[in-house]
């Protein structure tokens, strides 16, 4: 029997809670249970006079905006008040009737740009949920995975200029000089001249006309664009620890600090897990200083086709030389700025060498081998990765590090950006990963009430037997 619909149900008036239409397992719904957002008024209360001007909006609304946007991956504000505007679900968790009028898109802007431009509001309110995390014995620090991702800025390829740009100084440059400095002088070398600002290295860069503090972003086949890299750090159960913003040219290992440093004065570290971006002589040197244990993976050596590998060289400890594959010696030469012991081998046995082909293409027929004053850091990194368990842990990362990517770009709108700046796009990664938190956390503790429930029936049927 064809059935049609009764449309004139629109004019209907009825009496109806809020409450009623939101699905009791809405997502929502466990987040407004198990997430507790009054903390916020305590980070901005230094933002509004208490005794002058007009009552303001509830901040813990205000903030809830973009945490809707985020957690939903809806593009912009203007699209998420629209939303807000037909959906009861989002209504009911900003605690707004049907009759309430819902804030204007820019309205967040304007506090933005008034009240929170400058601060770091948005970085508190993401150690804000991840402490009710930790509180929750949930968080397991002893295993902390780093890596890092793009974001497509919003500027237009074609807009940039060619700018030369200095290179910020590396963070173990103080320590290097003077390991230099003491090994020259052990060796009865010359000390090297300082040069004013040599460490600091002037390049030809794109910058965006459009976003000046993107980057130009180019790796493997990739597409070249502007784009921002966070650097993200989470446990073994998925939880986001901490994130820092730059500009999408910056190497892993340069911005790589930033993070650490965040991560030592929040928590107390065991093991570091990260790919092989990260593993360099400076970075496994400081990890080592403060006693905690690189986890890195195999790194292909970086040598041409055909040619020996530096492990086809050993190096002579006692004697501190290479030896060669035709049993020739390299011998100690000098020291560079760059921290590397320089081994040269003698043009008359490499002449008449039957592996010259495979070993150098020197016009003077000498074979050079560097070897870091670090070397030592990097070779326990490698006696650590044929540890027992360490081929496991490092590959747990697909799991942890790698999914949470996977998921902010799917699903909660990170794969690009409509913001210009560096610090709205601080904010925005910051939201998002709160918004990852958040949801994983309101899911959890819905499950522990579950399991805790179906105890306590359990036992109390026992008690009845």
């Amino acid at each position: 029997m064809l059935k049609k619909q009764d449309m004139s149900k629109r004019d209907q008036i009825g009496f109806y809670s809020l409450d009623d239409p939101v699905p009791q397992e809405h997502l929502l719904r466990d987040i407004d249970k198990y997430v507790d957002f009054n903390f916020i008024y305590e980070l901005v209360e230094d933002k509004y006079d208490e005794n002058n001007g007009r009552p303001s909006l509830d901040p813990v609304l205000l903030i809830k905006l973009p945490l809707i946007q985020y957690l939903y991956g809806i593009k912009s504000m203007r699209q998420t008040i629209k939303d807000i505007e037909v959906n009861v679900a989002y209504r009911w968790f900003l605690g707004l009737d049907m009759k309430d009028s819902v804030p204007h898109f820019s309205t967040f802007g304007k506090n933005y740009s008034r009240r929170f431009r400058g601060t770091d509001i948005f970085e508190q309110i993401f150690y804000g949920v991840l402490d009710q995390c930790v509180g929750a014995q949930l968080v397991d620090t002893s295993e902390v995975f780093v890596d890092g991702t793009h974001i497509k800025a919003h500027a237009n390829n074609k807009k940039y200029e060619s700018t030369d740009v200095t290179e910020e100084s590396l963070f173990y440059i103080k320590s290097l000089q003077e390991e230099v400095e003491k090994d020259r002088e052990k060796r009865l070398k010359k000390p090297l001249k300082r040069k004013i600002g040599s460490d600091l290295k002037v390049k030809k860069k794109k910058v965006s006309t459009t976003d000046n503090e993107s980057g130009w972003f180019h790796k493997g086949e990739h597409k070249q664009v502007f784009a921002y890299a966070t650097q993200v750090a989470c446990d073994k159960n998925g939880w986001v620890l901490g994130y820092t913003t730059h500009p999408g040219n910056q190497h892993d290992s340069r911005t790589f600090i930033f993070l650490y440093d965040k991560l030592k004065s929040h928590f107390t570290l065991d093991k570091l897990i990260m790919d092989a971006g990260y593993k360099t002589p400076g970075i496994a040197h400081k990890l080592f200083e403060d006693d905690l244990i690189p986890v890195f993976p195999y790194k292909r050596p970086m040598t041409k086709k055909g040619f020996f590998k530096k492990y086809d060289y050993v190096y002579d400890e006692y004697f501190d030389r290479y030896i060669c594959p035709n049993m020739k010696t390299l011998n100690y030469t000098t020291t560079n700025r760059e921290g590397y012991k320089e081994y040269k081998s003698n043009p008359n046995d490499c002449s008449s060498c039957p592996f010259i082909t495979s070993c150098t293409e020197s016009k003077n027929k000498t074979k050079l081998i560097m070897r870091h004053l670090w070397e030592d850091e990097m070779e326990r990194c490698e006696d650590i990765r044929h540890s027992l368990g360490m081929k496991q842990l490092y590959g747990i990362r697909k799991q942890t590090i790698e999914r949470l990517f996977g998921t902010a770009k799917e699903f909660h709108g990170l794969r690009y950006t409509n913001m210009i700046g560096k610090e709205k796009m601080h904010m925005k990664i910051g939201l998002t990963f709160a918004c990852l938190n958040i949801k994983k956390l309101a899911k959890i503790l819905k499950l522990r009430d579950q399991k805790d429930s179906i105890f306590f029936a359990y036992f109390c049927v026992l008690i009845q037997k």
